[in-house]
């Protein structure tokens, strides 16, 4: 066995057994270790390593288990005759994956989307103003690990294990109609709950089912990039209506003629605008009049550490045309991917079954873990130290803001996640992203933000979730430095 496949490294967030498996296997499928030939012993191999031969015994053990080695008496452990490989030739099989030309033959082509960039590595600056991703510091790993252990239990795999066709996890949905959405003013039996991969997976069902070529669709300029770049797949007659302090300004000339509007209004994507209880009447009243279908995102709506957030739309909703759609990535962690939606019966059910020809629902164990979480009360203590730190940090990066005076800024009255940046007007966020890379600060541009053609570049988001508090003034102090010196 060649020495340097067995370099440990115990500052790895892997144990060292986990890693001495993963070295194994990649031996054996490589063919570095041939069929049947013998492994060092469990002594030999430790002392070498300078792990306890422990450590070793059980790697191959599992390793035996799992049908890459045999034990073989006096002999030890010696690789599987039928152990699996990669191809012997691995440069020429990726060859052959490359030789016929699929680019003539696609259907669709994202090249020209807009997207926002979320560097995987963004735990690695030292000053990242990320929006959307988690503070792990903050969250309960312990209580979400007995949560998920407590689901994988014999009580609950059986069900787990099994395909829930259309349907979804009844803890899960009991947990939404009884709790989420009565938070929200909003009361649904729980066949009007139908459970997504996180919110943007709520918008396509959507979008797929209610919008058409001929479909006039109307949304907020700016907005959520991705539900612009879902709505764009269905229809070309998208239009835009601005944005001012208050949320979409309901043009009637605009709506009169729309199938569909898609809406933030308690927290609006981007700017945390909320809309007024009295122009969330006058929307729903032109709703009425025009026919149109009213989808609301009510994201963040949890992040209230300042005030209470407004009643959502769909509880001043009195005649069944308002889509509500909700989300979990905000208050648990965004890889949780689950999200969900409650409409009319109708809806839900054709939901559920383009949803089930899609991936027919969303992993068993995941809906369990999460309800676990919820029912047990982690949660509502998730979002009381959540909470409490944000409103922290909130106060910190306003004050850092005014201080160097260089922007104007928005944040959602009840609390949010991030404020929304005007910076100078011959300011190029794009660029000023790239540059802020450089040193170790993390912004997210306005650009995806805007449809049009010439739309501004001097907006830009900054999040106080994902940075420790500590560090938000010093980041913000590099983030004006750079402005006054791009902008001079």
């Amino acid at each position: 066995m060649k020495e340097i496949l067995f370099q440990l490294d115990p500052n790895l967030p892997a144990s060292l057994q986990a890693q001495l498996r993963e070295k194994v296997v990649n031996a054996i499928l490589s063919r570095a270790l041939q069929p049947n030939e013998r492994l060092p012993s469990s002594r030999a191999l430790a002392k070498h390593l300078k792990i306890a031969r422990n450590t070793v015994t059980l790697a191959y053990q599992a390793l035996a288990d799992d049908g890459y080695l045999s034990a073989k008496p006096r002999s030890g452990y010696v690789v599987n005759e039928d152990a699996p490989a990669h191809p012997p030739n691995l440069d020429e099989a990726r060859e052959s994956v490359e030789k016929f030309d699929w680019t003539s033959r696609l259907l669709y082509n994202g090249d020209g989307l807009k997207l926002v960039n979320k560097p995987l590595n963004w735990r690695e600056y030292k000053y990242p103003f990320s929006y959307g991703q988690a503070d792990f510091d903050l969250f309960s790993h312990s209580e979400w690990r007995d949560c998920a252990r407590q689901a994988l239990g014999a009580k609950d795999f059986g069900a787990l294990a099994g395909d829930f066709s259309i349907h979804d996890d009844p803890l899960l949905v009991n947990y939404i109609a009884s709790h989420s959405l009565p938070q929200r003013g909003i009361y649904l039996d729980q066949e009007n709950v139908l459970v997504t991969l996180g919110a943007q997976n709520a918008l396509y069902l959507i979008a797929t089912l209610l919008i058409c070529d001929e479909s006039k669709v109307v949304i907020e300029e700016p907005c959520y990039p991705d539900l612009r770049n879902i709505l764009a797949q269905r229809t070309s007659r998208i239009v835009s209506l601005p944005v001012d302090e208050h949320g979409l300004i309901p043009d009637e000339s605009v709506l009169k003629d729309c199938d569909c509007l898609f809406i933030t209004p308690s927290h609006q994507c981007p700017t945390t605008a909320t809309m007024p209880i009295e122009r969330r009447k006058a929307l729903l009243v032109l709703a009425e009049k025009h026919d149109f279908i009213i989808v609301e995102d009510d994201y963040e709506f949890e992040m209230n550490f300042l005030d209470s957030p407004l009643p959502a739309l769909k509880t001043l909703d009195e005649n069944g045309r308002v889509i509500y759609v909700g989300s979990f990535s905000k208050s648990l962690f965004p890889g949780l991917r689950l999200g969900y939606m409650g409409a009319s019966r109708s809806l839900i059910q054709q939901a559920r079954k383009l949803r089930h020809l899609m991936f027919r629902h969303p992993p068993g164990h995941s809906q369990r873990t999460a309800a676990y979480f919820m029912a047990l009360g982690h949660y509502s203590a998730q979002m009381r130290k959540l909470k409490r730190h944000f409103a922290e940090r909130r106060q910190t990066m306003a004050s850092a803001l005014e201080k160097h005076g260089l922007f104007k800024s928005s944040a959602a009255h009840f609390g949010g996640t991030s404020f929304w940046i005007e910076g100078p007007k011959n300011l190029d966020s794009d660029q000023l992203a790239i540059d802020l890379e450089f040193e170790s600060v993390l912004i997210e541009p306005g650009s995806p933000f805007f449809g049009a053609n010439g739309a501004p570049k001097n907006f830009f988001r900054i999040a106080y979730s994902s940075i420790s508090e500590e560090r938000i003034e010093d980041g913000v102090a590099i983030i004006a430095r750079k402005i006054k010196s791009v902008t001079a």
